[in-house]
C-alpha cells in the first residue's frame, strides 16, 4: 500500500517555483548549472549508471511538470534520464515535453560533469546535494567500491532529511506586516547582443586566502565586497563614473534554510535588492562599500525575510486568487515578473563553500556555478568556493566583456590575483574547457519559433492519454484523487 502511494505521488510546486513555468521559454530558460571538474576524464557509461543508481532515492528530481486547471504540479516520472555529451551552450531551455520529461539534464565534457536544473525544481543548495551524491556514486563505481551503497539507515536519513520536499515557505509563513517589492526602474545594461541561443561564459579563479585578506582589510564579508565591486564596476564602465537618474541595483538571492532551520530540497530562498543611486561623481570605493555593507546588514535580517515570505505566501492563501484559472494567472504572474524584473540591473548569486567528503576530495578539482541569461536579463554573476579557490562566473548574451574585465581589474587592483577561462574571446585561456559548437542555419520566417510553440501545445500523446484511461477503468487510478490533483484549489 505504501509502495503504491509512492508511485502515485504528486505534489504542488513551492511558493517561489510557481512563477518559473509561466515565464520560461527558449529565450528565457530559467535554468542554472552546477558542475564539478574531476581529475580524470569522465566515463559516460559509468556516469549513466551512477545517475540510475541515485535517482530512485531523490524524490525531488524524479518528477515531470503537469498542468492543472488552477496551478502546475509535479508528478512522478518513471522514465530513465539519459546522460549526454555536452554539445551546446550552457543553461539552455529544458522543454518539459522533451528530455524524457525530466526537469534537469546531466551532461559531461572531458573531465567535467554538468547538472543543469530548471529553477522550478530546486534552488542552488538543492542542486549541490544532487550533484554531490551523483559525483560520490560515480567515484564509487570508478574505484570499484561495493554496489550496495544505500542501506536502510541511509535511505531513512536521505529521504526524510536531505531529500525532503516540504514547502518551507508555507511552513514558516507568519502574519506579519508586509512590505511591497520595489518596482521603481533601475539602470538597465545595454550592449550588442550575440545571436539567439548563444552565450558567453567567463570564469575568474581567485585564491580564497587572498580574497579573504582583502575583505578583512575592508572589514566586510566576501559577498559584500563582491556586490560593492560589481556595482562600482557597472558605474565606472557603463555610466563612466557620472551621476545618474536611475540606481544601479543588484538582485541577491538569499538562502533561507539557515534562518529558518529548514532542510528542504525544494526552493527556499528570498531575493533582496541592494543598490546605490550615484549622485556624487567623486565618491570613493571605500565609501560605497560601507553603504552597501550597511544596506545588506539591514535587509538580510530574519525579520525582513519573514516579511518577504509573508508578502509572497499571503497571495497564495487568498481563496479568490486560488480559484482563478491558470490561463489568467499566467497573464498576471508574467506582469508581476516584468515589474520586478525592471527593478534591478543584474543578479549576483553566491552559494558559498561547497564541501565534500574526504574520500571524494582527492578526485575533485573544482566546482562551477552559472545562471542562464536572456536579452531581458543579459548578464548575471554566480559565485561558489571549493577548497582554496573561489570561482566567479559571468554569463552574458553581450558580444563584449567590458564589465567583466572592469570587475576583475578591480580585484587585481586590491591585490587579488585572477586567472580567467571561458568559452569566447574574452577568456585569457580556453584549455578546451567547452566544446566547439558548429554554427547551424536557423529556420527562416519564424519556423523555429512556430515549431517550439507547437511542441508546447501538444501536451500528452494519444498513447499516454489512452494508458491513463485504461488505468482509471482498471481501478488503478482513483477519480477523486485525480480531480483533486488536477483541479486543486
Amino acid at each position: 500500500m505504501k509502495s503504491k502511494a509512492l508511485k502515485e505521488q504528486w505534489r504542488r510546486l513551492d511558493n517561489t517555483a510557481k512563477i518559473f513555468p509561466v515565464i520560461a521559454n527558449e529565450n528565457m530558460s530559467q535554468v542554472f548549472r552546477l558542475s564539478v571538474t574531476l581529475k580524470e576524464k569522465i566515463q559516460p557509461e559509468v556516469l549513466q549508471q551512477a545517475l540510475e543508481d541515485i535517482l530512485p532515492h531523490i524524490r525531488n528530481f524524479r518528477v515531470r511538470l503537469r498542468q492543472g486547471l488552477f496551478w502546475y504540479y509535479f508528478e512522478e516520472n518513471k522514465r530513465v534520464p539519459v546522460v549526454q555529451r555536452e554539445s551546446t551552450y550552457p543553461c539552455r531551455y529544458i522543454d518539459p515535453h522533451g528530455n524524457r520529461k525530466f526537469l534537469f539534464r546531466v551532461t559531461y565534457y572531458e573531465k567535467r560533469i554538468n547538472l543543469e536544473v530548471f529553477h522550478a525544481l530546486t534552488d542552488g543548495l538543492g542542486a549541490v546535494i544532487m550533484l554531490k551524491d551523483l559525483t560520490k556514486r560515480y567515484l564509487q563505481l570508478i574505484h570499484g567500491e561495493e554496489e550496495n551503497v544505500w542501506t536502510r539507515e541511509d535511505e531513512k536519513t536521505q529521504v526524510e532529511k536531505e531529500f525532503s520536499v516540504v514547502d518551507s515557505y508555507l511552513e514558516n509563513y507568519r502574519e506579519v506586516p508586509r512590505r511591497r517589492y520595489s518596482s521603481h526602474p533601475a539602470y538597465r545594461l545595454e550592449g550588442n547582443y550575440l545571436p539567439l541561443g548563444t552565450g558567453q561564459v567567463l570564469h575568474g579563479y581567485v585564491n580564497t586566502k587572498e580574497l579573504k585578506e582583502v575583505c578583512h582589510q575592508y572589514g566586510v564579508s566576501i559577498t559584500k565586497y563582491l556586490a560593492a565591486t560589481l556595482i562600482w564596476s557597472i558605474w565606472q564602465e557603463y555610466l563612466e563614473g557620472k551621476p545618474w537618474a536611475e540606481p544601479v541595483v543588484l538582485n541577491l538571492p538569499i538562502n533561507l534554510r539557515a534562518f529558518f532551520n529548514s532542510e528542504t530540497m525544494a526552493n527556499f530562498f528570498a531575493v533582496t535588492m541592494i543598490g546605490y543611486l550615484f549622485q556624487n561623481p567623486k565618491i570613493k570605493f571605500e565609501t560605497l562599500l560601507g553603504k552597501i555593507s550597511r544596506q545588506m546588514d539591514k535587509k538580510i535580517d530574519k525579520t525582513r525575510l519573514e516579511e518577504s515570505i509573508s508578502y509572497n505566501v499571503s497571495r497564495e492563501k487568498k481563496w479568490y486568487l486560488r480559484v482563478i484559472p491558470l490561463v489568467l494567472k499566467r497573464l498576471a504572474l508574467d506582469l508581476v515578473f516584468r515589474l520586478k524584473d525592471r527593478a534591478y540591473t543584474m543578479t549576483l548569486s553566491n552559494i558559498g563553500v561547497i564541501q565534500v567528503e574526504p574520500e571524494q576530495a582527492k578526485d575533485i578539482e573544482r566546482f562551477h556555478l552559472m545562471i542562464g541569461v536572456s536579452r531581458r536579463q543579459p548578464l548575471k554573476c554566480a559565485v561558489c568556493a571549493y577548497g582554496e579557490e573561489v570561482v566567479i562566473t559571468f554569463t552574458s548574451v553581450f558580444a563584449d566583456s567590458h564589465l567583466q574585465r572592469r570587475f576583475f581589474d578591480k580585484l587585481k587592483e586590491d591585490g587579488v590575483r585572477v586567472q580567467l577561462e571561458g568559452n569566447g574571446p574574452s577568456s585569457a585561456r580556453k584549455r578546451d574547457m567547452y566544446p566547439r559548437i558548429r554554427k547551424v542555419l536557423i529556420l527562416q520566417k519564424g519556423g523555429e519559433a512556430k515549431a517550439s510553440r507547437m511542441v508546447k501545445q501538444v501536451g500528452q500523446t494519444g498513447e499516454e492519454a489512452a494508458k491513463e484511461i485504461k488505468n482509471y477503468l482498471a481501478g488503478e487510478r482513483n477519480l477523486k484523487d485525480e480531480l483533486h490533483k488536477r483541479l486543486h484549489v
